[in-house]
């Protein structure tokens, strides 16, 4: 009977945890003077662990988070990112992160954090964003967020935080923006209002250089015509013009009198 209440007690103490396809995992003693991370990493599989020990797992392949508003992404609170701009007005977006752990750095990752990889993700990781956002949207001007400046923003965001990862073993494939910036209204209305106001005044200059555009090809139309006209005139001889004249002519006098009869030398224009 004491043997079977021992065995019973042994299996009790001991635990079996599994790594699953596509991560890594590390064994941690919690108790003791041996506390800390074994040196060894286990693969996928199962594994028997001592009551002082614990596995944790970390992913190898790539893994999308996402920190948005909606309780119903993510975790079911507001995970979204607030930062501020150059004139210190407060902005508010959704993001996603997509990242792996390098294999041969899991060790590395755990002794950083000494925390599990969703622990590191929820807290860790969102805080390295937030702070990118902070330090890069403050040089910027909350028009430049909300327009054109959106991508450089997001490319200055991106390269700080896979520099700040990728010495410890986490790879940043990419972190995005989950549709619009969030500004207070009021800001939000100026901002549409000025830049509707620059795209009409761009309209307008346009407008105007296509109508000069084309008032100028009517000038250099005309200017040219009347060139032709002029190199015309003078290339028309005496002769020439009575040739024509008598081309023209039925060889029927005027019938009107009165006043000189106009004479023309057929003698000479029929040689």
């Amino acid at each position: 009977m004491k043997k079977c209440f021992g065995l019973l007690s042994l299996l009790a103490a001991v635990g079996c945890s599994k790594v699953e396809a596509g991560h890594v995992g590390i064994i941690v003693d919690m108790y003791g003077s041996d506390r800390g991370v074994s040196e060894k990493t286990v693969g996928v599989g199962r594994y028997f662990l001592g009551w002082n020990e614990e596995l944790f797992t970390f992913p190898t392949s790539l893994q999308n988070y996402v920190w948005t508003r909606s309780v119903n992404e993510g975790k079911a609170t507001d995970e979204s990112i607030t930062f501020q701009t150059k004139e210190g007005l407060s902005a508010n977006g959704d993001f996603g992160v997509t990242y792996s752990i390098d294999p041969a750095k899991v060790v590395v990752v755990f002794q950083k954090y000494r925390k599990g990889i969703d622990e590191i993700t929820d807290v860790f990781l969102r805080n390295m964003v937030r702070d990118a956002f902070n330090t890069e949207a403050a040089k910027m001007a909350v028009e430049e967020i909300y327009g054109t400046g959106k991508k450089q923003l997001m490319d200055a965001v991106n390269k700080s935080v896979k520099e700040q990862t990728h010495p410890m073993g986490i790879e940043i494939e990419k972190i995005y923006l989950i549709g619009e910036f969030r500004l207070p209204q009021q800001i939000t209305d100026a901002v549409n209002s000025k830049i509707g106001a620059t795209q009409k005044a761009m309209q307008i200059e346009n407008e105007l250089r296509a109508t000069k555009a084309e008032a100028e090809k009517v000038v250099v139309k005309a200017e040219a015509e009347a060139k032709a006209n002029l190199a015309l005139q003078k290339s028309l001889s005496k002769d020439y013009l009575e040739y024509l004249a008598i081309q023209k002519w039925d060889g029927k006098l005027s019938q009107i009198s009165g006043g000189a009869t106009p004479f023309i030398d057929l003698r000479n224009a029929t040689k």
